[in-house]
């Protein structure tokens, strides 16, 4: 929802930069009538920033102060640059070019090649992950499926950081990376990988960006040739820029300052990709004159919504936090946030599907709704409930539309029948094309009804819905068009990658929602675990889960649903906490102690004060004094950050040692202490000895085991001395 609607035609006379100004509130308007030096805008969700830099170029290009060919508009996506470019031309400003950093960097990579390099530009590797599997082999180094996208993801890092693979080990250790294999092996398999692209005269996208960045580093006469060309740049998602994209953008721009960046610290989210916000919070620093200008009108979300994302960032720390925006809804009220918790996963994916359900049945329509998770592997429990509730969804992230199997297969089909005319006995009888192409479809495995349940043929059942809802489209936008018209369609469309909508609920990771809305957002699994997830252990990994908490948040016009599961599977213990984000906003629960430090700072400051004195809770610092508390080093009722895997381990190590001792369970470690040690998760002896319940005699009898467990490793491997 934006302040106002805007039309490509200007009517009457008013002038064509004045009308562009129309419907623009006060601050949209500051940021479109400021055009030269550099421009900083701190736009915050739902703000309307595409709408004030589409129009910010668009009343240079009417006001004569802008050359349409001279502006360049990056931004991170295709989808964000598409819809920039739809805006640019409903705005009269269509010359401008709008890309994503990979896009304007390959087609200057393609023109300035034979020039700076000679021959043939190397072939681009679109999908480098079938390259790292065979480097991965030729180093004689085993990868499992997930291991390989895992190491592949650390290559792409190492690229955007700039780092080569012998740098790479301690590179990667000073940063923090949680890698899949041993660092000297992801070096040796990057350096392999990078041969193997070498010797076939392949680049990959990562490439494209370094080989821009060397060309225009070396030839000067090229680098002037561009900065001719484009003499105004806009950045947008300035937060996500990496510093080899920002390298890029410091070559274009050269010594000049016209540039334009939107960005909001509080959504970065990517910094695993070698993503940072440092630049957009050092701007001011670089260009000490620039323009900043703040959009805090939110014209996406209720109040209500707005004030539980704002509740959220209140809670944040570090430097991001320091430069949040607080939100103003510009929308009239709507409903409270609904909190609910179930006994299990299952019930709680059920529970979901319900309300979608009454949802869709109150006029919602079903495209309008999300069902938004952590990680990806949390979707298959939500698209069985949503399918046993006879709800459509469609799943977000997953393999490009017109790559997948079914479609291609479909489209040969729809391009034989278009062929062959009246000659198809498909077709008999069939005049019109949405009825011609469900006649063609059903020859490939398109039913009336969908498939019952999930999987494989559910999601090819979609896939053809999909085309068979554009096709019917395409028939109403264009009366008369034919079978054959259709297939061109079909062919543009997926040279641009312009998938057309499924109209069903999106279920997507909280990462791949970045950049989208709906009237209904529903968030799930929200328990200390999965969110804040398990292995953000320091206290930015801590801030990046909770910003992406409220990227997932901010997502919702209307209606918005949190909920979390007590348990994994029915039957189970109920031993999981809701996420300790949510304390003091959901309701019924404590808000954070005010003036607390960073998670390892009350960890540390609770292992310091030990036993001496009044033991303070290390999550909301209320004096504690039940026994079982003590050990915990928290309230009862406080989340807990405990790696559920790493505890059920205990407890089956426990329960063997109990067997073959002939002892009670508890006689080796309590449920409490157990639950302690995997919520410290020791790395050794001196942080397991703190663990109240852990003595000198437990110490020496167990600690080997137990640090060996917590370190991922079978007891007993270690020796005795270690503890």
């Amino acid at each position: 929802m934006t302040a106002a609607t805007h039309s490509s035609s200007f009517a009457g006379s008013v002038d064509p930069a004045d009308a562009v100004l129309q419907g623009l509130d006060p601050e949209q308007r500051e940021v479109a009538t400021t055009l030269r030096g550099p421009v900083c805008v701190l736009a915050g969700a739902g703000t309307g920033k595409t709408r004030a830099i589409t129009h910010r170029i668009a009343y240079g290009v009417h006001s004569g102060q802008l050359m349409p060919a001279s502006v360049l508009a990056v931004t991170f996506t295709n989808r964000a640059a598409g819809e920039m470019r739809g805006r640019l031309r409903e705005l009269g400003a269509g010359g401008v070019q709008a890309r994503t950093f990979h896009s304007a960097a390959l087609r200057q990579l393609q023109y300035f090649w034979p020039k700076a390099v000679g021959g043939d530009v190397p072939r681009l590797l679109e999908r480098k992950i079938q390259f790292v599997a065979e480097a991965g082999a030729r180093c004689r180094i085993r990868l499992d499926r997930g291991e390989l996208r895992d190491v592949t993801g650390e290559i792409e890092w190492a690229k955007v950081t700039q780092t080569v693979p012998a740098d790479y080990p301690a590179a990667a250790l000073k940063a923090g990376r949680e890698a899949p294999r041993d660092l000297a092996e992801i070096a040796q398999i990057y350096g392999t990988y990078e041969q193997l692209k070498r010797d076939r005269g392949m680049i990959d996208f990562e490439d494209v960006l370094l080989l821009t960045v060397g060309i225009l580093q070396d030839r000067h006469d090229i680098a002037e040739q561009i900065r001719a060309q484009y003499q105004h740049f806009v950045v947008d998602e300035y937060q996500d820029v990496s510093p080899l994209q920002q390298r890029l953008l410091d070559l274009w721009l050269g010594e000049r300052d016209s540039l334009c960046v939107v960005g909001d610290a509080s959504q970065t989210i990517y910094s695993f990709t070698g993503a940072t916000p440092d630049h957009l919070l050092n701007f001011r620093t670089r260009y000490p004159q620039a323009t900043v200008v703040k959009l805090v009108r939110d014209y996406r979300s209720t109040p209500q919504v707005v004030h539980l994302a704002n509740g959220l960032l209140n809670q944040a720390r570090g430097r991001a936090a320091e430069h949040r925006l607080e939100l103003v809804s510009q929308r009239e009220p709507g409903p409270d946030p609904v909190y609910a918790e179930y006994p299990d996963e299952p019930a709680e994916a059920e529970g979901v599907a319900h309300r979608i359900r009454d949802l869709i049945a109150a006029g919602v329509p079903a495209g309008e709704i999300a069902v938004l998770y952590r990680i990806n592997a949390q979707s298959e429990v939500y698209e069985q409930a949503l399918a046993d509730a006879g709800v459509p969804y469609q799943l977000r992230g997953a393999e490009r539309f017109f790559e997948r199997q079914e479609v291609q297969k479909a489209i040969l089909a729809l391009r034989g029948a278009a062929r062959s005319g009246g000659n198809d006995p498909l077709l008999d009888d069939v005049v019109e094309l949405g009825p011609q192409v469900r006649a063609v479809l059903s020859s490939t495995g398109w039913t009336a009804e969908p498939p019952a349940g999930s999987g494989a043929v559910r999601d090819q059942w979609e896939s053809l819905a999909a085309l068979v809802r554009l096709a019917e489209d395409f028939a109403r936008a264009r009366p008369g068009a034919t079978l054959a018209d259709l297939t061109i369609e079909l062919e543009e469309r997926k040279a641009a990658q312009h998938a057309p909508t499924v109209q069903g609920v999106t279920l997507a990771s909280l990462h791949a929602a970045k950049g989208l809305e709906w009237d209904a957002v529903f968030l799930v699994g929200l328990t200390d675990g999965m969110m804040p997830i398990t292995y953000a252990k320091t206290d930015e990994q801590v801030e990046e889960e909770r910003r992406l908490l409220y990227v997932g948040v901010t997502r919702a016009r209307l209606h918005l649903g949190l909920s979390w599961a007590l348990s994994r599977a029915p039957g189970g213990r109920a031993s999981r906490r809701p996420s300790r984000f949510l304390n003091g906003l959901r309701p019924g629960s404590a808000a954070p102690a005010s003036g607390q430090g960073g998670a390892a700072e009350r960890a540390a400051a609770g292992r310091k004060r030990g036993r001496r004195g009044p033991v303070l809770c290390r999550v909301c610092g209320r004096t504690l004094t039940e026994a079982g508390e003590i050990k915990l080093m928290r309230c009862e009722d406080c989340p807990s950050d405990m790696d559920e895997g790493l505890y059920e381990r205990l407890r089956d190590w426990r329960a063997a040692q109990s067997q073959e001792q002939g002892l009670p369970a508890y006689c080796v470690f309590t449920d409490k202490t157990l639950m302690a040690i995997a919520e410290a998760a020791p790395s050794e002896a001196g942080e397991l000895s703190m663990i109240s319940g852990v003595g000198g005699r437990k110490l020496e009898r167990y600690g080997a085991d137990v640090l060996a467990i917590c370190a991922g490793q079978e007891p007993g491997a270690a020796e005795p001395d270690d503890a």
